[in-house]
């Protein structure tokens, strides 16, 4: 199916959407994005992804044309248009078009374009059976050269560990951060259970804030479940019993292996079971 694509008010084919080749976005990777999951057609988290995207437009002196509010509107009737009810969305803010050169005032309009479409991060099985990934010798950006909490276009970094991992014939890949300590992967955050304590990496590792990210540990603290966001290094991860993954596309996701070495018991585990349920129900 040919779906709609919104293009700074407008909705063009999918086939047509296009845009221009002096947009700064695609010359050098400035602008921002969001990608969102929607449920019986209702955005998760609608709120917070607007909260995130200002934030990261505002960190990098990019304005976004309109209000929170109206950008809400236009995902919601983007994904009316192309009857989505189960749908990804990825809303993506560029710099907008402007002359050759890295200068970002000399790009007047940025450009907003939203795409909703069909997305199956993984398959059934690894929710399963669990991930197998690996330890990407990439380096997560350092806070100190640009911030990670910035959702921005320039996805190279996560691009060359994602393909460490596939190379390794895994579909993700662990980061560590400028200190040697675990980060997150290159499209998920990352989280471990030792001891019946969930353990996850605290924002100052370098990392991004992810939505589900949050909505994990909401489910975490609303049920009982203790956890802590401190620094961890791959001996933790090693030495845990139980390991996954959160992110927008793949929701919550096991991880049975890492580095060739089992985690646990090689199976996922009850706490990763019971979060993935949790998580489900609060969705549907």
């Amino acid at each position: 199916m040919s779906y709609k694509v919104y293009i700074n008010g407008e909705y063009f084919d999918k086939e047509n959407a296009t845009v221009n080749v002096y947009d700064h976005g695609l010359l050098y990777g400035d602008g921002v994005f969001e990608g969102m999951r929607s449920y019986n057609g209702k955005v998760f988290r609608m709120e917070q992804h607007m909260d995130r995207l200002w934030f990261s437009a505002k960190a990098i002196a990019l304005k976004i044309p309109g209000t929170k509010e109206e950008m809400a509107q236009a995902v919601n009737q983007t994904l009316a248009i192309n009857n989505l009810k189960d749908a990804y969305i990825r809303l993506v803010i560029t710099r907008g078009v402007g002359p050759l050169g890295i200068s970002p005032v000399r790009c007047p309009h940025p450009q907003v374009i939203i795409i909703t479409d069909n997305i199956t991060m993984y398959p059934q099985k690894c929710y399963d059976e669990g991930l197998e990934i690996v330890t990407a010798s990439t380096i997560r950006t350092s806070p100190a050269a640009f911030s990670p909490r910035v959702k921005s276009l320039n996805y190279l970094n996560n691009i060359m560990a994602k393909l460490e991992g596939l190379n390794a014939g895994c579909d993700e890949a662990l980061m560590l951060n400028h200190k040697g300590e675990i980060c997150e992967c290159t499209g998920d955050n990352i989280f471990l259970v030792r001891n019946g304590i969930i353990y996850t990496p605290p924002t100052d590792a370098g990392i991004l804030e992810g939505i589900t990210r949050g909505a994990v540990i909401d489910l975490a603290h609303q049920n009982g479940i203790s956890l802590q966001e401190v620094p961890q290094t791959r001996h933790d991860v090693y030495i845990s019993d139980e390991c996954f993954l959160t992110g927008s596309a793949a929701e919550v996701i096991p991880v049975v292996k890492v580095d060739g070495r089992e985690i646990g018991t090689g199976k996922p585990g009850p706490i990763t079971k019971k979060l993935i349920t949790l998580f489900r129900e609060m969705i549907s």
